[in-house]
């Protein structure tokens, strides 16, 4: 029998670990996704083995880049839109192994 709740300290939850990101094979996807946006494209950028830090970064240079917004969400970098292309040639510029994935 598990502990759940004490009158003392209320909610007793096992402490989690921190979430680790799955380590990438070295190559950079880029897919377009519209499931559960409302028909709205976005590029997902996946792959990139970078902290989070530097992964902000890399998304706030990519939206300058493609002139649209975005976000960073769960190690992803998305950017609104159909900006494949030139996400792709950015990223090989600066040295990284790039695929289009998807459709």
């Amino acid at each position: 029998m598990t502990l759940v709740y004490s009158t003392d300290v209320g909610r007793i939850k096992p402490e989690e670990e921190k979430k680790q990101r799955p380590k990438g094979d070295g190559i950079v996807r880029i897919q377009r996704e519209t499931k559960g946006r409302k028909g709205k494209g976005v590029s997902v950028v996946t792959g990139l083995d970078l902290d989070d830090a530097a992964l902000k970064l890399m998304a706030a240079e990519l939206k300058k880049i493609c002139g649209c917004g975005g976000s960073v969400k769960d190690g992803n970098i998305e950017v609104q839109g159909d900006v494949r292309d030139k996400i792709k040639a950015h990223l090989e510029k600066k040295g990284f192994t790039v695929k289009l994935a998807g459709g």
